[in-house]
């Protein structure tokens, strides 16, 4: 039978290009992935979970460890997938935030991503805790948690923002180191860190931000200014008002939750957002499958030798 531009129509083994038909998977809870029968290699994205703010002037919680691995290989039975859950919001005074939990895909050679570092409380005087990207330090003079832990390559992450003044430092993000607190005036928060844009879902997303450090109380000065959430996910430091807790952050994106203000009772540290996978199974070469073909496809694959 002809087809409307005059090629002919029939049963055989056709040529199936998977460039064009990309199979795109996003895990946003721990579960098993099965391959299709053609792949053999995919990209893979793991984002583990963000670590939380600490309370009362905290630094911001770092994003969870970012990894993106091109033509990772794939086994034909059933991969393991854990996608790490953020850290808990944090209320106890002089006490760091948590840390998030892992995001792994595979058992054979998996790729492990490290959760978020939590920021660190007031009165604590220590870093922020360490992870794929490290904590903001406190409002004591500190240094922010050491990213990247243990080390990658390409890096996971980056290192939180360190404590200069009274204000908390920003979680580290996936793309950026988080700002120190303290910056410009004493009082001041750091920002959280910028995350990473990804296209592996088909479009630019950007997640791993780490998260704003919490302020003192602004009394109404508006020279206090709390930590901004790095792009990707990251929470606000509180802002030293009623009800200036600091924010999580956001689901599936992996990012650090913003630090608490010193104006009781709004002094918790935001919660750390979950992390996720994504695999993106991209063509590898040319497979047979049975189906229909016409010879003008045909005649183009064997122009190009990729007929099989």
């Amino acid at each position: 039978m002809a087809d409307l531009n005059g090629g002919i129509v029939g049963v055989d083994n056709a040529p199936f290009d998977a460039d064009q038909d990309a199979v795109i998977t996003t895990f946003n809870s721990s579960g098993t992935f099965t391959a299709a029968t053609y792949t053999t290699q995919a990209t893979v994205l793991v984002v583990a979970g963000g670590g939380g703010g600490a309370a009362v002037i905290g630094g911001g919680g770092g994003a969870g460890g970012y990894r993106e691995i091109s033509n990772h290989p794939v086994p034909s039975s059933g991969v393991p997938i854990t996608v790490g859950g953020g850290a808990a919001s944090s209320s106890a005074p002089n006490s760091p935030g948590a840390n998030g939990a892992n995001s792994v895909f595979g058992a054979a050679s998996p790729i492990t991503s490290t959760g978020g570092g939590g920021g660190n409380g007031d009165g604590a005087a220590a870093a922020g805790n360490t992870g794929g990207s490290g904590g903001g330090a406190n409002g004591n003079p500190a240094t922010g948690g050491a990213g990247n832990t243990p080390p990658t390559s390409p890096s996971q992450g980056n290192n939180g923002g360190n404590s200069i003044g009274s204000g908390g430092g920003g979680g580290g993000g996936a793309g950026a180191v988080g700002v120190n607190g303290g910056a410009g005036h004493p009082q001041n928060a750091g920002a959280g860190g910028a995350g990473t844009a990804s296209s592996i879902s088909g479009s630019s997303v950007t997640r791993g931000g780490g998260g704003g450090g919490g302020t003192v109380a602004s009394d109404g000065n508006p020279e206090y200014s709390a930590g901004s959430g790095g792009a990707g996910g990251g929470g606000e430091g509180g802002n030293g008002t009623p009800g200036g807790d600091g924010t999580a952050g956001s689901t599936n994106t992996g990012g650090g939750g913003g630090g608490g203000s010193y104006s009781y009772p709004s002094m918790i540290g935001g919660a750390g957002g979950s992390g996720v996978v994504i695999v993106n199974e991209a063509a590898v070469g040319t497979v047979n499958t049975s189906g229909i073909w016409d010879m003008n496809a045909l005649y183009d694959n064997v122009k190009a030798g990729t007929w099989v």
